[in-house]
């Protein structure tokens, strides 16, 4: 079974390359969200503690497995430094004790990865540094919303209704409050029910042309 991380996949802008769609994105959310769930389900002292794309890992045909659950209580407080990467939560000052709502905003800036195209350490504007959840909120306030999608994603017919209601699932993932983060279990069912909608739609439309016929 061969394996790839998200972040190469939308990253990765070489020849040759065939660059995810939305339906594939989308199911890889969808999919990492279930299993992160499952690891909250066991227990609510339970997390994973170390969601970024790179241990999102996707097999050949784009399932995603969530890998190395757990490895973050075997660091030490100051082998990562804070938020270093862009995932980790504001509230978050030792990486072995991060908690579920904490996961959420990590889930959160993947979403973000997922529809801007964009690692969070590529969205550092200044010296002082804007993570990733900073400047979509940014481009949002300024009615520029179409402005943060990868370019990859707005090929694609009828799915700028769908891609904005995700992003507003990113930004309420990585809200600077921990009590006003979804759980991760809200946050799977709500990209299950827009998956749910647009397969909904699509098949509608497909109807229309048969009936047109």
């Amino acid at each position: 079974m061969g394996f790839l991380t998200i972040l190469t996949l939308p990253g990765n802008k070489g020849a040759g390359r065939t660059p995810l769609n939305w339906e594939t994105r989308s199911s890889i959310a969808l999919g990492a969200a279930r299993a992160i769930e499952y690891i909250h389900f066991q227990s609510p002292n339970v997390s994973h503690g170390n969601i970024k794309s790179s241990n999102i890992l996707l097999t050949k045909s784009c399932e995603p497995r969530v890998s190395d659950y757990g490895l973050n209580h075997l660091v030490g407080p100051s082998s990562s430094p804070i938020r270093v990467t862009g995932y980790r939560a504001p509230e978050v000052t030792d990486p072995r004790k991060v908690s579920q709502k904490a996961d959420v905003y990590s889930f959160g800036v993947l979403l973000l990865e997922l529809l801007t195209g964009k690692a969070p350490t590529h969205a550092l504007l200044n010296d002082e540094g804007v993570d990733l959840p900073r400047w979509v909120q940014s481009v949002v306030r300024e009615e520029w919303t179409s402005e943060v999608f990868d370019l990859e994603l707005l090929r694609y017919q009828d799915v700028e209704e769908e891609l904005v209601q995700v992003l507003q699932l990113g930004v309420d993932c990585t809200a600077q409050h921990p009590d006003n983060r979804p759980s991760i279990s809200e946050v799977a069912k709500r990209i299950e029910d827009l998956r749910r909608s647009s397969s909904r739609d699509a098949q509608v439309q497909i109807d229309h042309v048969i009936e047109a016929d």
